[in-house]
């Protein structure tokens, strides 16, 4: 057993855990705010098909990226996507000054006033958009963060060598037993500490950046070698600037009193449960 492939393995895994658990809380409170304004029976039957189409869509997309990923254009644009909805976050959270947490909670609330008597099939039509949306950012986000792991010399799954797929599929089935029952301490974490947010989404950024590499080093177009984008300082250089991003994020987070009015950690409680 090579213990340094294993670890490299098992690094890429516990940051995907992480990342996956914020995703996941995201996906959780915007599905709770989606179907808050449904009778409780509906409002239980919208959430199980919102979960379900969460596990339908996130391992969809596990499947057909595994496929596609050695095509240098979906990787490009993979790369320009995480490099768009990071940019994006990050801008409008900076801009308004305000957590997405309680932004979604506004809209889902104006919503719910607005449109009390959408419909029961409507609201889950909306859930499983909302799940797509989800499962591309969470697929994408690791795919990009294992594409660069050494063979393990399992036989491939897709266009993915056997190991970097089982480690996407075990941070996918992570993130999905998060949403479902570790939900609310992700979401109390945000709603503490809603600066970690800016800090997860600079870390989709520097994924995507990653993405950008390997893009790049693509034998289709050459302009980086490939030896660099597997190089072993490239490497460390980005898991160095990833702890760095959350450790930053971390101590730059100022803690927030809980509401006690507002508490969304209550509300995904109550709905998920």
């Amino acid at each position: 057993m090579d213990w340094g492939l294993l670890l490299e393995y098992g690094w890429v895994l516990l940051v995907l855990v992480a990342l996956e658990g914020l995703l996941a809380a995201d996906n959780a409170l915007v599905l709770a705010i989606m179907v808050k304004h449904l009778p409780d029976e509906e409002r239980k039957k919208a959430l199980f098909y919102g979960l379900a189409g969460a596990f339908v869509f996130r391992f969809g997309s596990l499947f057909v990226i595994s496929y596609l990923v050695d095509i240098w254009q979906v990787q490009a644009i993979g790369a320009i996507y995480l490099l768009f909805i990071a940019g994006n976050h990050i801008f409008r959270k900076l801009l308004f000054k305000k957590p997405v947490t309680d932004e979604a909670a506004e809209s889902g609330t104006d919503a719910a006033v607005s449109k009390k008597k959408s419909s029961f099939w409507f609201t889950v039509f909306k859930v499983e958009v909302a799940d797509i949306a989800f499962a591309v950012d969470s697929i994408l986000a690791a795919v990009a963060l294992a594409v660069a792991l050494p063979a393990s010399g399992l036989p491939k799954i897709g266009g993915l060598d056997g190991g970097q797929f089982l480690v996407i599929f075990a941070g996918g089935f992570i993130g999905l037993v998060i949403m479902r029952f570790a939900a609310s301490f992700f979401v109390k974490l945000l709603h503490t500490r809603p600066g970690l947010e800016i800090a997860a989404f600079f870390i989709v950024g520097w994924v995507g950046v990653k993405l950008a590499v390997i893009t790049l080093a693509h034998p289709s177009l050459g302009v980086l070698s490939e030896d660099f984008a597997h190089s072993t300082w490239w490497k460390l250089t980005f898991y160095v600037v990833l702890v760095l991003i959350a450790t930053i994020g971390w101590f730059m987070s100022s803690k927030v009193e809980e509401n006690v009015g507002e508490n969304p950690v209550k509300e995904v409680d109550k709905q998920l449960n």
